[in-house]
């Protein structure tokens, strides 16, 4: 018979969800275990200035924020391990977890997924250059439209959160360009007349972003008329992509109810899924907010729903 490791509770992923849930979970003496996944600390580790969550007045850089969050963690003895979880099995309890394709097998009485979303890029070389620099590109209009207070950016997009983060721009922002690769936008009519009531915003439709121009910082972006293929430099400081996000949950589809997009689907006022003892948290679920402190509020949801779960069942 095969020998699994077995966790009291286990969490997957280290983003601000995970590791909340791990300082819950360890002070309730569920003597957690967290897997890191291959992006360890999630999207904030991309992320160079964190202005909006409380208890920084300064501000700080995303990794910094996630090595403070894992040190806490590990203070109340949480386990964080490096490796990814590649495979699940949730159809009876205990619930049976591979890690690195088999290399280590697993059973958790309870489960937490953190394992967030990612965003969608346009596959640019220069986009994700100028990205990992961390010279103005972004994916989080709230998150980082703060920056450019007063300044002329861009944001790609033709959806509802395209519109919506536009318009959140277009409060901060001297000017606003919005590219569209359509003739008209997929946003709701409620949207689009909010879009059209910034004067400061200006629609390009049927136009595609060729090239963010820079070498460490945004400078400006080179889009194309697709219909004329004609060809322009627009300056600006900042360049925002709107274009969706995908739920990191593939592993958990056959298991786990999800919407179309794959974001799982929790109960209500709860992190409760519809398998006993698997519990969500963070971006994996949310497709409205998406905050590192809307993350973090349902990790300690998780958590005290498996803890509320283990104490029912006498564990």
């Amino acid at each position: 018979m095969e020998e699994r490791e077995h966790i009291k509770c286990l969490i997957i992923g280290t983003g601000p969800a995970g590791y909340t849930a791990a300082i819950y979970a360890a002070r309730s003496d569920l003597h957690p275990v967290i897997y890191t996944g291959m992006e360890p600390g999630g999207q904030l580790t991309t992320t160079t200035d964190v202005d909006n969550f409380p208890g920084y007045p300064e501000g700080i850089n995303g990794p910094a924020m996630m090595e403070d969050m894992k040190k806490q963690a590990e203070r109340f003895g949480t386990d964080v391990r490096f490796g990814v979880i590649t495979k699940v099995d949730f159809s009876e309890s205990p619930h049976k977890i591979e890690v690195d394709n088999g290399k280590i097998s697993l059973t958790a009485d309870t489960v937490i997924i953190a394992t967030g979303a990612s965003a969608k890029w346009l596959g640019l070389e220069s986009e994700q250059r100028i990205r990992n620099k961390g010279g103005g590109v972004s994916a989080c209009a709230v998150c980082d439209g703060f920056f450019y207070k007063g300044k002329d950016v861009a944001i790609v997009g033709g959806g509802d959160t395209a519109a919506e983060e536009a318009t959140y721009l277009a409060k901060l922002c001297r000017k606003v360009y919005m590219i569209v690769r359509k003739d008209h936008f997929r946003a709701s009519k409620a949207m689009q007349h909010r879009v059209n009531s910034m004067e400061n915003i200006e629609v390009l439709f049927e136009h595609v972003t060729e090239d963010v121009l820079g070498d460490n910082v945004v400078e400006g972006v080179k889009v194309k008329h697709t219909a004329t293929g004609q060809v322009k430099d627009i300056p600006i400081d900042g360049f925002f992509v709107a274009i969706g996000h995908k739920p990191n949950t593939d592993i958990f589809k056959d298991y786990i109810d999800m919407d179309e997009t794959g974001y799982i689907i929790n109960k209500p006022d709860s992190a409760k899924t519809n398998v006993e003892g698997v519990f969500v948290a963070g971006d994996a679920a949310d497709k409205i907010y998406r905050q590192a402190i809307t993350a973090a509020g349902t990790g300690c949801m998780a958590a005290l729903d498996a803890e509320r779960y283990l104490a029912e069942k006498g564990d």
